[in-house]
């Protein structure tokens, strides 16, 4: 591109234009213009006009005269509250209701602890109780919800709550229930019908309309638009308040939109009522509601004081409180799932099993209980001695390692040479010939051993965690001694002369003496095993419930 004048643009310019907004003033503007200047010394005006120490201002100096100052009166919020036709911030502000005194606990499904047992059987595993309850809070499928009142002091219940028949859905009040029927179930009990009618007399210009909605109110001096406004707040936006609502709706000139109101006034909507002995006729909501209430509300609607829900069911509830109630009981579980660990712990010893803690701190449940195995005392086989010598040996083995080492997979015979030649010579150049085959059963010896270890986990001497490592049961320390119990001295005025001394026929030995009855030693619940690898196992060997 070049630089001639014909262009309009060259270097310097471009250059400027890259340049910061401060740096492309002239360099001629002087930046203090409105700064006065000093004197030939350099000194300010404004170091001109100061006093010097002694109190001294400049020759020709004249301080202007103050008169007093005006005491300054409460400022006036007149103009600040006329800014436009809006709201104050107060009154636009949603409401926030506290939650409702109800109860809220969360139940594993008795369908997917059943099968969650019945696996634990199968593989004769020990897992922790506190991770199998954070699997069953992972899906809402896996536990039920129950809702339950809270009672006063009096005996008076706090929050009633109320459950709809057709579709048990739960509620918080009578009137929730029965406007919830009237708007998804309407067609079950009345059938709505339309028929001609006069027009609304007069010549209307204008209509209001709901911002939030655009339902078509009707002008407001119309005699029903009051009884409209009121009904469609309460049934749609009753959260929110009336004023604030009321600050919404709109005034609409345009002559479509009062040509459809006009029309939907010229019909006239009847409902016939169906599921009745006599057929009747209502000729407007309001009557159907009381219809309904008299008719059908005690076949529909009913009081309760506990009620149990699906998962899915309990966070689909319409009323938003009781989610509210169920997503914060979720949220105490999910930090710590006491309650639903406990209603486990029932559930899975209904079911025959058996639960103990490792290093004294994490609960497993498992087929049987740690039981030490003494192989001195106790006549056992050879291969019970070898699966539980391996394991005292091996610190950490699993079960395929136990089962390779006992009983080794016979080797695959070696291919002939020319037979793999034939083989090579048949398949494509880009597939591999298999070295061995996955789907070999397990030899005799195998089976054996498997035996064997089957027989020890579920008589306790062999605990296998969830993360696969194999223990043995360890053996329990013997109890402290318990203490000699003193004499009890009759009169204390006379115990100081026979201390140290025996009454004639006395024994030397006391009757509760360690020695002649030793305690009997028992497997404790915390001893079940000494290596913290065990302590958390793994999530890829965790159970799932169906």
């Amino acid at each position: 591109m070049s630089d001639s004048p014909e262009t309009g643009l060259n270097l310097e310019d471009l250059e400027l234009q890259l340049l910061p907004s401060w740096a492309r003033q002239s360099p001629d503007a002087s930046r203090f213009s409105r700064f006065e200047g000093g004197d030939e010394t350099g000194t300010r005006s404004r170091d001109r006009d100061r006093p010097n120490r002694r109190g001294e201002r400049p020759a020709g100096f004249e301080r202007k005269p103050t008169g007093p100052r005006e005491k300054r009166g409460p400022r006036d919020r007149t103009d600040r509250d006329r800014r436009g036709d809006r709201p104050r911030r107060d009154e636009t502000r949603e409401v926030i209701q506290p939650l409702p005194e109800v109860n809220v606990s969360l139940t594993p499904e008795d369908k997917g602890v059943e099968s969650l047992a019945r696996q634990i059987k199968l593989t004769g595993r020990a897992y922790p109780v506190f991770d199998i309850a954070h699997l069953i809070l992972r899906k809402p499928d896996r536990y039920q919800t129950t809702f339950s009142v809270v009672k006063k002091p009096d005996g008076r219940i706090a929050q009633e709550l109320w459950v709809c028949n057709l579709d048990d859905t739960l509620w918080l009040s009578e009137a929730d229930v029965v406007q919830h029927v009237l708007k998804r179930h309407f067609e079950t009990f009345y059938k709505p019908e339309r028929t001609p009618t006069d027009p609304p007399k007069g010549t209307y210009t204008f209509v209001a309309q709901c911002g939030l909605s655009g339902t078509i109110l009707g002008p407001p001096n119309y005699h029903d638009y009051q009884n409209k406004l009121r009904k469609l707040h309460a049934e749609r936006f009753s959260r929110m308040p009336f004023e604030a609502y009321k600050a919404k709706v709109r005034i609409v000139k345009d002559e479509a939109t009062v040509k459809k109101w006009t029309e939907e006034q010229s019909w006239k909507t009847e409902y016939n009522c169906l599921n009745v002995p006599e057929p009747k006729k209502l000729g407007s909501r309001e009557e159907v509601e009381n219809h309904f209430r008299e008719t059908h509300r005690a076949n529909i609607v009913r009081a309760v004081e506990s009620h149990t829900l699906a998962g899915v069911a309990a966070q689909q509830l319409p009323a938003h409180p009781l989610r509210q109630l169920l997503r914060r009981a979720w949220d105490e579980q999910q930090r710590f799932p006491l309650k639903v660990v406990t209603t486990l712990s029932q559930q899975l010893a209904g079911h025959g099993l058996q639960f103990f803690k490792v290093n004294r701190t994490i609960t497993h449940v498992a087929v049987a209980r740690p039981h030490y195995l003494d192989l001195d005392a106790t006549p056992v086989s050879e291969g019970i001695k070898r699966i539980v010598d391996y394991i005292n040996a091996n610190s950490g083995c699993t079960r395929r390692r136990l089962i390779e080492a006992l009983a080794p997979s016979p080797a695959p015979p070696a291919p002939v040479e020319a037979a793999a030649e034939t083989a090579q010579s048949a398949v494509p150049p880009t597939a591999t010939l298999p070295t061995s085959n996955e789907n070999v059963p397990p030899t005799p010896e195998q089976t054996a051993v498997i035996a064997d270890l089957h027989w020890l986990i579920h008589q306790g001497h062999v605990l296998e965690f969830a993360n696969g490592r194999i223990e043995t049961a360890k053996k329990p320390l013997p109890k402290p001694p318990k203490p000699q119990a003193k004499p009890a001295v009759a009169d204390p005025a006379v115990a100081p002369q026979q201390e140290g001394t025996l009454e004639p026929g006395a024994s030397t030995t006391a009757p509760d003496s360690p020695a002649e009855s030793p305690p009997a030693p028992t497997a404790p619940e915390a001893s079940a095993s000494e290596n913290p690898a065990a302590v958390e196992p793994s999530n890829e060997t965790t159970p799932a419930t169906t």
